[in-house]
């Protein structure tokens, strides 16, 4: 019996112990994350390159949306995929907790939101190891502003179907969290889970479930703003691959012109 009545389908491993294959995803995506992390933190040239792509993605992403940011309905969610999804953030704590307790969140939380840890993990472990390829290529191709390398790098990495996936998932993560908000009294459950989430060592999924929980609770309804998410991510990352590297660059550096640093 699971604790607050909630049902999920769970498996036997090897040993006879039950398993839910939502927290096998959460601990393999963060194990993935994992060895990436360690790889960079022992090559502290490709940490440092790591960072610089991160930065570089989170101020494409605040001038990409700077009218969502600013939007009274949209901002919270807006502000949410940046700090949680694109922003150059350590999230190594929230990852530890994640691995670590995988079978503890499927025990402790509704299968809901254990889903919407799962496709946290996974967009996490897809776009670690997207940016730890363009950190390698960064390396590489040192010549030109940074917009120029970006658009360089992105093309030298290529894999289109990971971009698209890439973004699938995110819009699924979305999708999940908007499903979360339609529970009832669940989120009269996440601040009563507040005590044993900390106890278990579960306080950064517990801060990340309940200021999405928020965040999208507030637009009262989140296709327009997921199709929006969709539209301006599809057209990027078309323009990344497909467009005259003239053009891409020009598009870039018009864009992140309000957001660059003085």
């Amino acid at each position: 019996m699971h604790s607050c009545g909630f049902n999920r389908a769970l498996h036997l491993d090897k040993l006879g112990v039950y398993m839910d294959p939502a927290a096998d995803r959460i601990r393999e995506a963060m194990q993935a994350v994992s060895l990436l992390r360690q790889s960079r933190m022992a090559d502290l040239e490709l940490h440092a390159a790591c960072l610089e792509v991160k930065r570089f993605q989170a101020q494409r992403f605040t001038a990409t949306y700077a009218d969502l940011l600013d939007s009274p309905r949209y901002q919270q969610a807006a502000h949410f995929f940046l700090n949680e999804l694109y922003g150059d953030k350590d999230y190594a704590q929230r990852d530890q907790q994640f691995s670590r307790i995988a079978n503890t969140i499927a025990r402790l939380f509704p299968k809901a939101v254990v889903e919407t840890a799962a496709a946290l993990a996974e967009v996490h472990a897809l776009t670690e190891a997207l940016d730890d390829r363009m950190a390698q290529q960064w390396l590489l191709d040192r010549a030109g502003g940074q917009a120029t390398r970006y658009i360089r790098c992105w093309r030298a990495v290529g894999d289109m179907a990971a971009r698209q996936r890439q973004l699938q998932v995110v819009l699924h993560l979305g999708q999940e969290l908007d499903h979360l908000t339609h529970m009832r009294g669940l989120r009269s459950l996440l601040k009563m889970m507040r005590t044993p989430a900390a106890a278990a060592g579960l306080s950064a999924l517990q801060n990340f479930l309940e200021v999405g929980f928020d965040a999208f609770a507030r637009m009262k309804g989140t296709t327009e703003f997921l199709n929006v998410v969709e539209a301006r991510e599809s057209a990027l990352i078309h323009s990344l691959f497909n467009d005259e590297a003239v053009a891409c660059e020009t598009f870039l550096l018009q864009l992140l012109a309000p957001t660059a640093p003085h």
